[in-house]
């Protein structure tokens, strides 16, 4: 290699001096004395051509591939729950839409195989009425949605199908991003006894700030309804456009931080533990949907299985056979196996870790932006204390799940029958926007463990007094542990038989007194 680097540059020399002494306009050049640079140059690639097969050589190219290679991306065991409970949650909506859309395809043909051949036809029309028609409905959005559409008479059909103006539609959609509340008087219109329970919460908003995750939220809906307008898909309804009131950034004077956010209630339903609870119905074991991961989780403590790892390792089993079909398509295989892989680490999972159980729990969602964020003082995380209050109850619990990035106000199914016993993961507990969420941001616990309602009372009224305490007459609810063992009723003691009186006393007692 050495030799032909030499040569390599002897040939470039012999070319440039070929030039008998002249640059390329033809004037001669001057002399230059000896080629310094090419000579350096010369043994610098001669010296590296000779170090390739020594051992440092070996030494140099790991260095440059360790420095040159891509970081491989760690997670945090915080973000490594969220990724999973997101990516189960994600598959769900999309098997969920996929079936939805097949049964509106049965439906449609099924309707048009009950229409006869005997129907009569209608008679045909002299020629298509002409004219504009308008038309106000409001879609399942709950966005009134305004048409007019206008007929014109053309020229013949072979011009008016390549005119670009023969056929047109346009569609505007119009919405106001809302502001947020500030004041107390505004916070008020919602629940006006939010000062009577946190009686230094009007102290706090005088320092509090607007939260920049407010302005990201509606950035995120907007960003959303303009994807899915654009190509005509079904928008953010209107409900779901405007579920959040307000997001705060409040300071004690102590240093203590709280993110409140105000604003409606949906249900979660998710989670799983088979140390606390081994047995869940059918219809939840072998389910497709139902999500057994929640962002909060820890080791498990015995050796009793999940109730829904034998639903996932049936998939498991019905997707390997499926793949070993020789009929199953290309595209479907490629499908399988990347299902497959994914209810394997879910397997893993429900071997190794338990759950909250969002019937039995109560725990609070927060978006997954807001959970990951890194360096973010007033971001909550996975485990931090809350509490919730609607009307003039206040419910401690913690940080539980992770939800989208465009939506705020989710609770457990068991806080959300607390507050409407109507509840139901399809039925929300509060459609207005009157749920305050009072989080304290780093208030976690070093260690995961499994639910301690006491414990969360204890501690969140601890917190609740580092800002000022709950205001007279208020108290934190008790929550009741529905999975607690149930203590063994004690047997009744055995009592001593009654005295059996004589029969002359018995006489006696009967005599009339005189």
């Amino acid at each position: 290699m050495a030799g032909r680097a030499a040569a390599t540059l002897a040939g470039m020399d012999w070319k440039r001096n070929a030039n008998d002494g002249r640059d390329g306009t033809g004037n001669r050049r001057q002399g230059r004395g000896f080629p310094w640079i090419r000579a350096s140059l010369f043994v610098a690639v001669c010296s590296l051509a000779v170090l390739l097969f020594t051992p440092l050589a070996g030494k140099i190219k790991r260095g440059l591939k360790e420095i040159l290679a891509p970081k491989p991306v760690v997670l945090t065991a915080d973000e490594e729950d969220i990724r999973r409970q997101v990516e189960a949650r994600l598959r769900s909506e999309f098997e969920q839409d996929l079936e939805r859309q097949l049964e509106e395809l049965r439906q449609a043909m099924a309707a048009e195989a009950t229409t006869t051949e005997d129907s009569p036809a209608p008679a045909p029309a002299a020629s298509p009425a002409l004219g504009s028609v308008r038309d106000v409905r409001q879609l399942r959005s709950g966005i009134p949605f305004r048409t007019e559409i206008e007929v014109l008479e053309g020229g013949i059909a072979s011009v008016e199908r390549v005119d670009p103006d023969s056929y047109t539609a346009t569609y505007r959609l119009e919405l106001r991003v809302p502001a947020p509340a500030k004041t107390i008087d505004q916070l008020e219109t919602s629940n006006p006894q939010l000062s009577k329970i946190l009686p230094g919460l009007p102290g706090l908003l005088e320092t509090g700030e607007v939260s920049p995750w407010f302005f990201k939220l509606y950035e995120n809906k907007t960003t959303r309804i303009r994807r899915d307008a654009h190509s005509l898909n079904e928008v953010l309804t209107k409900h779901n456009l405007y579920d959040c009131e307000t997001i705060l950034h409040l300071q004690a004077a102590n240093g203590r931080r709280v993110f409140f956010l105000q604003a409606e209630m949906d249900v979660v339903s998710d989670g799983s533990d088979g140390d606390r609870l081994p047995t869940m119905p059918d219809e939840i074991v072998n389910s497709t949907h139902y999500q057994p991961f929640t962002s909060y989780g820890w080791p498990k403590r015995t050796r009793t299985p999940n109730p829904m790892l034998a639903g996932w390792e049936r998939r498991i089993g019905n997707a390997q056979k499926e793949l070993a079909d020789p009929a199953t398509t290309v595209d479907r295989k490629t499908w399988l196996r990347d299902r497959i892989e994914y209810l394997k680490r879910g397997v893993a999972d429900l071997k190794g870790r338990s759950f909250l159980i969002a019937e039995y729990d109560p725990f609070i969602v927060i978006p997954m932006n807001l959970l990951t964020v890194a360096n973010e003082p007033f971001a909550p995380r996975a485990g931090d204390y809350a509490a919730v209050i609607y009307g003039d109850q206040i419910y401690p619990c913690i940080v539980g799940d992770a939800g989208p990035t465009f939506k705020v106000g989710e609770a457990s199914l068991r806080m959300a029958r607390e507050i409407n016993s109507r509840s139901s993961p399809y039925s929300r507990p509060v459609s207005d926007l009157k749920v305050s969420y009072v989080v304290f941001p780093n208030s976690r616990e070093e260690r995961r463990e499994p639910p301690d309602f006491a414990k969360w009372r204890e501690r969140c009224l601890e917190l609740i007094n580092e800002i000022g305490g709950l205001g007279e007459g208020f108290e934190l609810h008790e929550w009741e542990d529905l999975l607690a063992p149930k203590p063994e009723p004690e047997p009744a003691a055995e009592s001593e038989p009654a005295e059996v009186p004589e029969p002359a006393a018995v006489e006696a007692a009967a005599r009339p007194a005189e």
